[in-house]
C-alpha cells in the first residue's frame, strides 16, 4: 500500500499526552504539528489541573477538526493514571497503534512520527521504546543530576524487569493494539511516576489467559534529538520517591509471575 492510500484513511494511531498545570509551557504549535499528521490523532488528558490548562485543551479540541480528543479528570490522579486512562480511550476508538509522550515535547513531534514509522514498517514488533542515548551525531541534552539519578533508576528497573532495557523512563513509547496491551491497562498502576516499568513488566509477563509479549517483539530506538525542556514536575525529591516505588513494582510483578506460573485448575 502506498503512502497516499494509507494517508487517505482515518488516523490509525493515537498519541496520549498527559497534562498537569501546563498553562505556562503549553505548546500549541507542536501539538498541532503532531495532530496534523494524517496517520495521527491526539488524546489529551488533563490530570486535575488548577490553572487554565483545561480551558486551553478544550479550545484545542474544538478547533482541531476532530484530530484532538480531550479527556478531563476532575482531580489529580498522577501521571500513570492519566496515561492509562488515555490509552484505554485510544483503544476504545479502535486505533491499531497507541502511545504516549510528555506535554513538554522534550521528544519532538518528528521523533514521535519516526517511531510510528518504525512500528508501521515492522509487523514483527509490538512495542517501540524511545531511548535517550548520547551518541556522536545525536543531540541529547539532559541535566547532570537527572541523568545520574536516571541511570541508577534504569539499572534497578532493568533488574526488576529481567531485561537489558537502557532507558525505561523516556516519555515516548508506542504499542501495537493487542489483547495483551488492553489487559495490561485494565488495573491502575502502583506508582504515579514509574508506571512505565510496571506496564512493560505486565506486557512481558502476561496473564493466565493472554501470553506475554516476547522480548524480541520489543525494540528500544535511540532518539536523534531529546532536549530537557525544563520546568519538570519531577523534582530530585520526587525522583527519590519514584526510586522507592520500584520496590512496590518489584513486589507487584513478582505476584504476577507467580499467578502466571501456577497451573490452572
Amino acid at each position: 500500500m502506498g503512502d497516499s492510500q494509507r494517508h487517505a484513511r482515518a488516523p490509525h494511531a493515537a498519541i496520549v499526552i498527559p497534562f498537569y498545570n501546563e498553562e505556562r509551557r503549553f505548546d500549541r504549535a507542536r501539538l498541532l504539528e503532531l495532530a496534523s499528521h494524517p496517520s495521527v490523532e491526539l488524546v489529551v488528558v488533563d490530570d486535575g489541573s488548577r490553572d487554565r490548562t483545561p480551558e486551553l485543551l478544550a479550545e484545542l479540541e474544538a478547533t482541531s477538526a476532530g484530530k484532538v480528543h480531550f479527556l478531563k479528570l476532575e482531580k489529580n490522579r498522577g501521571k500513570g493514571e492519566a496515561v492509562r486512562l488515555g490509552l484505554l480511550r485510544a483503544l476504545q476508538r479502535g486505533h491499531s497503534a497507541v502511545g504516549f509522550t510528555d506535554a513538554d515535547f522534550s521528544t519532538r513531534p518528528g521523533e514521535l512520527l519516526g517511531l510510528l514509522s518504525t512500528l508501521d514498517a515492522r509487523p514483527d514488533l509490538d512495542v517501540i521504546i524511545a531511548s535517550r542515548v548520547l551518541l556522536v551525531g545525536r543531540k541529547v541534552e539532559r541535566r547532570a543530576l537527572r541523568h545520574y539519578l536516571g541511570r541508577v533508576f534504569a539499572t534497578i528497573a532493568a533488574n526488576i524487569l529481567r531485561t537489558p532495557f537502557y532507558d525505561t523512563q523516556c516519555g515516548a513509547k508506542l504499542f501495537r493494539a493487542t489483547p495483551m496491551l488492553a489487559s495490561s491497562l485494565s488495573d491502575p498502576f502502583v506508582s504515579r511516576w514509574a508506571f512505565d516499568v510496571e506496564l512493560l513488566g505486565r506486557l512481558l509477563i502476561g496473564t493466565t489467559r493472554t501470553p506475554g509479549v516476547p522480548l524480541e517483539r520489543m525494540r528500544e530506538v535511540p532518539l536523534e534529538e531529546w532536549v530537557d525542556a525544563g520546568g519538570s514536575k519531577v523534582t530530585p525529591a520526587a525522583m527519590v520517591r519514584t526510586l522507592a516505588d520500584l520496590a512496590l513494582i518489584e513486589v507487584e510483578l513478582a505476584r504476577l509471575r507467580r499467578a502466571v506460573a501456577q497451573p490452572t485448575s
